[in-house]
């Protein structure tokens, strides 16, 4: 751990640090209190599953306006027309999820810690621990960890912990909990220690 550490200490002290901060504020600056903008993170994060997340980006920069009002069979028709790779599924998924567009306020602002991540795994389709700890990332919660093959391949390949085969809940926190510790001794949050690793894995700092 101590060679990762030392790496993302060097990135502290470089440019990188700014770029981190500039995306850690923009999260912040997100309007919670907005069902519209709530809704529209969330979408992203649905999208982003098992996807490239720059065309995620993409490709929920073209359609999120139409994403509340358009039915599944026309929104999996764009999503197809776009390249999107499970245009039936994620639009079936994101009308489910227009559902709980006005409830989600009070939900994050009622519920804390592992139970607001634990009630958008069981209620909001097509999302599981690392896509609902996305969206709250891109909300301004700082304390979840976005788990995904990036972040297990760099682990891995600083002897740090082996890619498991499948991530269940469990492994999913105790790989969190380690994250945890070394975000700790970087002194950073769990969402500054998320960019950090994706660039250091990818060479950019997306959302």
């Amino acid at each position: 751990m101590d060679t990762l550490l030392n790496r993302l200490n060097e990135l502290k002290r470089s440019g990188v640090r700014i770029r981190v901060h500039q995306r850690i504020q923009e999260f912040k600056h997100i309007d919670t209190q907005s069902p519209d903008e709530l809704f529209k993170e969330l979408t992203f994060c649905i999208l982003t599953a098992n996807f490239n997340a720059q065309r995620a980006i993409q490709i929920h920069t073209k359609l999120c306006t139409c994403f509340s009002t358009s039915s599944k069979e026309t929104l999996a028709k764009k999503l197809k027309a776009c390249g999107y790779r499970f245009p039936h599924t994620r639009a079936a998924y994101i009308v489910d999820a227009m559902e709980h567009k006005h409830a989600l306020r009070a939900i994050l602002h009622t519920l804390d810690g592992h139970d607001r991540r634990d009630w958008l795994v069981q209620n909001i389709n097509g999302l599981g621990y690392k896509e609902a700890s996305h969206f709250l990332r891109n909300v301004g919660y700082d304390d979840y960890a976005i788990i995904d093959s990036h972040i297990l391949d760099l682990l891995e390949r600083y002897h740090i912990r082996r890619h498991p085969k499948t991530l269940t809940k469990k492994r999913y926190l105790q790989i969190e909990r380690l994250l945890r510790s070394l975000a700790t001794q970087a002194n950073l949050t769990l969402a500054e220690l998320d960019l950090y690793l994706w660039y250091l894995e990818t060479g950019a700092i997306l959302k």
